[in-house]
């Protein structure tokens, strides 16, 4: 007989599936909730609603119209937020630029994405400064800065993005569109040469917003997220939308906490005052946090972290819980919009110790509601789910970006067979954790066997010396590779660690039968800093250059 599609009743409404559409909900249930930004502004949703509308109006003004592309560049704020929103509901492509690429992967990012508009932070006007000669489709620059005034740049600007959004109206009458309309787009630097450009429909952000809401919140775990909650981001605005993180917040009308420049006493004062409860970082960021003297006169028993970006080592996670935050992982890329695990502590572990709970919560997670995760081996058949047999991650769920932008020949890699590979190996357990145990790039190859350098980093984080570790391959002549340790000690325990001493940490875990002897490494270097990407992830590519 076939399939039956519905019929459609030709006055029906189908109501496509638009960022717009997030924000009805808080107007209706949290009017009066309010938004800040550091300690300069605080303003309530209405006002939110209000200022989206006005910047919608100021962008028309400035000439964008469908299919512009506008470009962002600021520290976390209540602009940003407004840009999340007023961009993509007119029917234009938000670009979240990257603060810190160099001036080469700038100029390329936006030339590549087509910018027209771009908003620009003061603090960042030199880095245009740099590479305006090379602009092949900018035409508008606006200023964003907290402190008023034009500083003296050689740009041409077009206006003060406060000057600009107070004169206009604040109604606008946000059009019905394709659901399948690009809304955003950013630039991925986790591989070599130059960056990938990923993009995201107003349909996928709507579904991811949907979907993790509904993992956080739905499920019976220690990890939980509601309107009462207080929000504050510690990753970037520009990278992979803080996580999607905001679109959950904002349906949800939660109180949101928006920093500005990451510094560690504000974050902590921001925590403290505003009573923040939940927000998201990678791990060098909250490491930078607790290595605060000023950790130690907080309560943080009511702050919940979603660690993602990198893998949460047990001694970092051991050390929060001891603090009382409600630590756990998260997993995904920028090109799985991105979040596809969360780490759920299921009912009958809830009431386990810190030291059993911790092993879960350092788990790669579960898979997130309409997630369909595969470990597949290099003929592309599925591995047993038996917590030991490893393969390729790969994933199907209705968020993750239909290819690169311009490039269909990357575009098939990343989709070969139908399904988006991440690059990352893992395995899952019977109880459906998954469990990344490192990037294929990053697998130490020794004596013909693989090594995880994550395993090794989560064990030497044990040590209570260690503050900050990484663990890369480097060259050998006889293996082929063998594990370097970079590892920074805590101030306290300088020059009273040695080398010897944490090679001896290692043995014990072999001895246990946890790594293999190989695995020990032969080399550990004590450093003061580890190199970190544009995103605060361990940069191992370069650290593999300097040291191999």
């Amino acid at each position: 007989m076939g399939l039956r599609k519905i019929e459609r009743t030709s006055s029906a409404y189908s109501y496509p599936l638009l960022i717009k559409n997030l924000l009805r909900t808080p107007m209706i249930y949290s009017p009066d909730q309010e938004i800040i930004y550091r300690d300069k502004l605080r303003y309530d949703y209405r006002t939110f609603g209000r200022r989206v509308a006005r910047l919608a109006n100021a962008l028309e003004r400035l000439g964008v119209e469908p299919g512009t592309t506008v470009a962002v560049m600021d520290w976390d704020s209540h602009r940003y937020l407004e840009c999340y929103f007023a961009v993509p509901m007119i029917g234009a492509v938000l670009h979240t630029i990257n603060i810190r690429l160099s001036p080469e992967q700038l100029i390329y990012t936006i030339n590549h994405a087509e910018d027209e508009v771009i908003l620009v932070n003061a603090e960042f006007l030199p880095m245009l400064e740099a590479v305006k000669d090379q602009f092949t489709t900018v035409k508008k620059i606006v200023l964003l800065t907290d402190e008023g005034g034009t500083p003296e740049t050689s740009l041409n600007l077009d206006g003060e993005y406060e000057d600009l959004v107070g004169k206009c109206d604040d109604h606008y009458d946000f059009p019905d569109f394709d659901e399948d309309a690009m809304a955003t787009t950013f630039y991925t630097t986790g591989t070599t040469g130059l960056p990938k450009g990923v993009y995201f429909s107003h349909r996928q952000l709507v579904l991811h917003t949907l979907g993790v809401f509904t993992t956080q919140a739905g499920f019976k775990s220690q990890a939980t997220l509601n309107s009462g909650d207080v929000y504050m981001p510690i990753t970037p605005m520009f990278h992979v939308h803080a996580w999607g993180v905001p679109y959950i917040c904002t349906l949800l009308g939660l109180k949101q906490v928006y920093p500005g420049r990451y510094e560690p006493e504000l974050l902590l004062r921001l925590i403290r005052d505003e009573k923040v409860t939940f927000s998201h970082c990678v791990p060098t960021i909250l490491h930078m946090l607790l290595s605060s003297p000023s950790i130690k006169e907080m309560d943080l028993s009511n702050w919940q972290v979603l660690i993602g970006g990198s893998a949460l080592p047990r001694g970092l996670c051991k050390t929060a819980l001891d603090l009382g935050i409600n630590i756990y992982s998260g997993y995904g890329m920028s090109e799985t919009c991105p979040i596809l695990t969360n780490t759920k502590v299921k009912p009958d572990m809830l009431d386990a110790g810190p030291d059993e709970q911790a092993v879960v919560r350092c788990r790669t997670g579960l898979p997130a509601v309409l997630v369909d995760l595969r470990i597949v081996d290099p003929d592309g058949k599925d591995v047993p789910h038996d917590g030991k047999s490893t393969g390729e991650v790969v994933a199907r769920a209705p968020w993750l970006t239909q290819g690169y932008l311009k490039e269909p020949e990357k575009s098939e890699d990343l989709w070969a067979g139908g399904w988006l590979h991440t690059g990352d190996i893992g395995w899952v357990d019977p109880d459906g954790y998954l469990q990344i145990t490192d990037r294929i790039k990053d697998v130490i190859k020794t004596g013909g066997e693989w090594v995880s350098s994550l395993e090794l980093e989560d064990i030497i984080s044990r040590h209570p010396a260690v503050s900050e570790a990484a663990v890369i391959g480097i060259p050998d002549e006889k293996w082929g590779e063998r594990p370097l340790a970079l590892v920074v000690l805590k101030e306290e325990f300088k020059d009273k660690v040695s080398e010897e001493d944490l090679k001896s940490f290692f043995m014990k875990f072999y001895e246990d039968g946890a790594i293999p002897k190989y695995g020990v490494p032969n080399k550990i270097v004590f450093t003061d800093s580890i190199l970190k990407t544009s995103v605060g992830k361990i940069n191992k590519k370069d650290l593999r250059k300097t040291y191999g």
